[in-house]
């Protein structure tokens, strides 16, 4: 017997299940064969899809468990629309944009790590169980909403925002230089003749203009997720972290007005 209990085939089996939730392990020892069959079924079926196709089941699956959570969760709801009015962003929480953005979360985490098939599976599962994860999930949303509003901003309006913060250097490193650069690499604003004067302006007070899929894509491809839960994080945790004065940022330039 004790051959049997020792053979690789039974330690396989005993490290898969030591590997899930408690609660999952005794339910699913606990599990008739009939049923087994179905747990089976479903995970070969899982092995057997594209990730575009496990994102649409899982979406599906598990999304409504999570939405409701953050829904029911009034006190955080309340504290990102707060920031969100502070930086001037109309976003609205609504079902459809949690559907979203948990589905991009999912996606997006699941790029960053190197099998992206099982990968995209394991965040579904964290997000569901894992209470860290679905704070992480939510500081996303506000961390990406940020970035947003930086893509779309002017070389100009992003100085003047850097330069309002207590650590401005740290900041321009870690947000305001990526932005530039996704903006370069893909044509947003491309810099002419950046030691002459007024060719310089001209790209340094251009507004980008990029439809709201362009800029998903841009910030997905130049900061991991870790990276805009971070930003999301340090903003909820610290009112005064991130300085902003939409006047200033966003005045009207001088020679604009007299020449545009």
């Amino acid at each position: 017997m004790s051959a049997i209990n020792d053979s690789p085939e039974q330690k396989n089996k005993q490290q898969v299940i030591a590997a899930l939730p408690s609660e999952a392990q005794q339910w699913l020892l606990g599990l008739p064969w009939v049923q087994r069959r179905y747990v089976l079924s479903l995970c070969h079926v899982m092995c057997a899809t594209s990730l575009e196709e496990q994102v649409r089941f899982l979406d599906e699956y598990t999304a409504d468990g999570v939405i409701s959570r953050i829904i029911h969760d009034q006190d955080t709801q309340q504290r990102i629309y707060h920031h969100l009015r502070r930086f001037h962003i109309k976003t609205q929480l609504t079902e459809k944009v949690l559907r979203r953005y948990i589905r991009q979360y999912y996606l997006h985490a699941a790029q960053a790590r190197q099998h992206r098939d099982k990968a995209y599976l394991e965040s579904a599962i964290r997000l569901m169980m894992d209470g860290q994860e679905h704070s992480r999930a939510i500081m996303y949303i506000l961390g990406f909403e940020l970035l947003i509003l930086l893509f779309g901003m002017s070389w100009q309006q992003h100085e003047r925002f850097y330069t309002l913060q207590p650590h401005q250097e740290d900041f321009f490193n870690l947000y305001i230089r990526p932005v530039q650069q996704a903006h370069r690499l893909n044509g947003v604003i491309v810099p002419k003749d950046e030691h002459r004067f007024f060719a310089r302006r001209d790209y340094f007070i251009r507004v980008p203009q990029l439809k709201i899929s362009q800029t998903r894509a841009l910030i997905m491809a130049s900061f991991s997720p870790k990276q805009i839960s971070q930003l999301g994080s340090i903003v909820m945790r610290h009112q005064n972290a991130l300085q902003f004065n939409y006047e200033h940022i966003f005045q009207q330039d001088s020679d604009t007005v007299i020449f545009g």
